[in-house]
Parts: C-alpha cells; structure tokens; sequence
C-alpha cells in the first residue's frame, strides 16, 4: 500500500509541474514558476480528501509522510537548477532582496518567539500541569 502513497506524489508533481510551466509561460517566464510547491500544496489537499473520505490507509500515509520528510531535499535540488550565475550578474536587485528576506525572516522569528513566551505560568496552568503526568 506504500506504493499509493507514492504513486499519489508522482500524480500531484507532475500536475505541479504542467501548472508551473504554464504559470511561468503565461507570465512570460521561460522556467518552472512555484511546480514543487504546486505539487506539495495538491498533495497536502489530496491527503485531507482521503482522510475526511476515511480512504488513507496506513500504507498510503507512510507512502505520503516519507515523501513529505524529503520535501526540503527536493526544493534545494530544483533551486540548484536555477542559473544563479545569471541571475546575479543581472544587477544587484537579487542580492538585496536575498539579504533583505533573510533580515526580515531572523526578525520575524525573533519577534514571534519573544511574544509566544509566557511570562509566568497562572496558577490554573500550573495544576493542570501537574495533574496530567
């Protein structure tokens, strides 16, 4: 049953794919714009329709999770095709707005990690707590 899961990915990457190429074509683009996270939004989409459907079989979701664990592998090597080179020597446009989502992603982190921090646990939590081991 592994392999549906797998056969589900290959269904929902190539569906990404043809969409990525004909987003970047009708945007002028000659590349593949946003085919893997295309893909990974219809897979995510087509998990939840076999789970309220109750037809994700535990085979289907270890197919579905493997692959998910390699996601971040996978958008690496299709940014490695990218002509990074090229795209470089264009201006430096693209190194500013790279240092810039980096600064701006570090803030953003920062930021919601001070404000997701409890100052202090209420008494009402602390015996909630200590109740469930």
């Amino acid at each position: 049953m592994t392999i549906y899961g797998v056969a589900l990915l290959a269904l929902c990457t190539l569906v990404g794919v043809v969409l990525g190429e004909l987003l970047g074509e009708a945007l002028g683009v000659k590349a593949n714009v946003g085919g893997v996270g295309i893909a990974m939004v219809l897979l995510i989409l087509a998990r939840l329709a076999l789970v309220r459907r109750e037809g994700l079989s535990p085979g289907i979701k270890s197919g579905v999770e493997f692959w998910a664990h390699l996601y971040i592998p996978i958008v690496v090597a299709m940014a490695a095709q990218q002509n990074v080179v090229a795209a470089v020597r264009g201006g430096p446009v693209v190194i500013v707005a790279g240092v810039g989502a980096t600064v701006v992603c570090a803030c953003g982190t920062a930021l919601l990690s001070r404000l997701g921090r409890p100052s202090s646990p209420t008494p009402r939590e602390s015996i909630a707590t200590d109740s469930h081991p």
